[in-house]
């Protein structure tokens, strides 16, 4: 069966890169022509182009994971793809994220009234970099299409794509270690990851009837409808994932919103508004609206989902009794931060929307302190008791060697070879092991309530290791 499935991962590689030399003739043979039905063509090549590399790219990788499947290449090479998806990931998100910053800004600040011509909507200078600039926008299109055209649609789609395999390599591979928590809900890895894949086509179904439903023309009811769908998934996730993994999902949940608005909505509107121009078509308004108004729905979703893709380092806010709650504050909170900078930015000032999202925010950090402990410690605890324990639970992963089935390297480097080791990061075990009881990963190892309060005691006995 295995070498059935190399076998079919090298034709496919094949197929596209016969597909890819076609495509570039093509394209030198395009590039040669200037009409618009072959610079149509042309960019369709180029979508072709780009999209089978990807697909080789990803074909590569399922050809590696399955020759060292089982072997202990296995932890290593998921590590590097780990580092190296996960770069990707960032470096397109800054770009699109950045993108999208940008022209909501722009679209805030544009100067709509001083000597503006007739055919504009707008206009702004600018300088940055040691240079001047002065863009234009106008009301629809220009009466002549430049021969170069930017488009911005490519950040979206690597981030998108880059951000799933991103999904996959850290929790769908290991769905059991890293995506299931039987504590939580007991399923297995098909199952699982179904759900968590199928949960995004859902949410932009729902998401998408909602901004076309007459809703959209009312923007109060719209924000709260939308924010109470969002709060319906987080409190989903969080009741089938484990933790980390739940407000993962929601974060690639929203992302998938965005990239959802750019290829169905965004980039379809632009091409038609384009295309009217360049055939002296009437151009429809609408079109333009519609972008605009998912564009700034997009430029709302990007703090949460920034917050979402650091939250795994933050164990007080994932590893709460009502996460999702938590996710929900968080979500509501950031996004009125942006709120009041795109206000900010047009020239309006709302003296209650940054208040009440830092007060959001703080609430939020209030509910999350960890309660103070009642329990006495009725005997002193022992060095060697507390060894004991992070020997059984904790230090298959978390040594210089580790002997984990997922990972070859210690997490975050965090080690306990040695009593120094442990006692230089007891605020950390504390916080992790012990208040929101986040570690061992999905309780993997079965580490019980009474180890947990034996290396609670010990840390707050003054973590001696005499």
């Amino acid at each position: 069966m295995l070498n059935v499935l190399i076998y079919a991962v090298l034709g496919f590689i094949l197929v596209m890169l016969t597909v890819i030399t076609y495509q570039f003739n093509s394209i030198h043979k395009l590039s040669e022509n200037s009409t618009v039905d072959y610079k149509n063509k042309l960019g369709l090549s180029q979508g072709f182009v780009y999209t089978a590399i990807v697909l080789i790219i990803l074909m590569l990788v399922a050809f590696s994971w399955l020759l060292v499947k089982g072997t202990p290449w296995e932890g290593h090479l998921m590590e590097w793809l780990n580092i190296i998806v996960r770069l990707m990931h960032i470096t397109f998100g800054i770009a699109w994220i950045g993108a999208s910053f940008y022209f909501v800004f722009l679209e805030n600040a544009l100067n709509r009234t001083d000597n503006v011509r007739e055919e504009l909507a707008g206009n702004l200078w600018a300088v940055h970099g040691g240079g001047f600039y002065y863009l234009e926008k106008y009301k629809v299109a220009p009466k002549t299409i430049p021969k170069n055209l930017h488009w911005f649609k490519y950040e979206a789609y690597f981030t998108w794509i880059s951000g799933f395999s991103l999904l996959f390599v850290v929790y769908y591979f290991n769905a059991k270690a890293m995506l299931i928590d039987t504590n939580v809900l007991s399923m297995g890895s098909a199952t699982a990851i179904t759900i968590g894949v199928g949960s995004f086509a859902v949410a932009w179904l729902l998401y998408d009837l909602l901004c076309k439903s007459p809703l959209i023309k009312k923007p109060i009811l719209f924000t709260v409808i939308g924010f109470l769908l969002a709060v319906g998934f987080a409190f989903f996730y969080s009741h089938v994932f484990s933790a980390r993994a739940a407000y993962i999902h929601f974060g690639a949940m929203l992302g998938s919103l965005m990239v959802g608005n750019v290829f169905f909505v965004i980039i379809p509107s632009q091409k038609a508004m384009v295309k009217a121009a360049q055939l002296g078509e009437p151009l429809d308004p609408a079109l333009g609206k519609k972008s605009l108004a998912r564009s700034l729905h997009n430029n709302y979703f990007t703090l949460p989902v920034l917050f979402v893709m650091i939250s795994n380092h933050f164990p007080s806010t994932f590893g709460n009794a009502y996460s999702w709650a938590v996710l929900a504050a968080i979500t509501l909170g950031t996004a009125g931060i942006k709120h009041y900078l795109n206000l900010k930015e047009k020239g309006r000032y709302n003296v209650y929307v940054l208040p009440l999202s830092v007060l959001i925010l703080l609430a939020a950090s209030f509910i999350t302190a960890p309660q103070k402990n009642t329990d006495a410690c009725a005997t002193t605890v022992s060095f060697a008791q507390v060894n004991a324990i992070i020997i059984a639970r904790c230090i298959t992963c978390h040594s210089s060697r580790p002997t984990d089935d997922v990972y070859t390297a210690p997490p975050n480097g965090v080690v306990y070879d040695s009593p120094q080791d442990i006692v230089k990061l007891k605020d950390k075990i504390m916080q992790r092991v012990v208040i929101t009881k986040t570690m061992p990963q999905n309780n993997k190892t079965n580490i019980t309530p009474q180890e947990r309060d034996l290396i609670r005691c010990w840390i707050e006995q003054g973590a001696s290791i005499k």
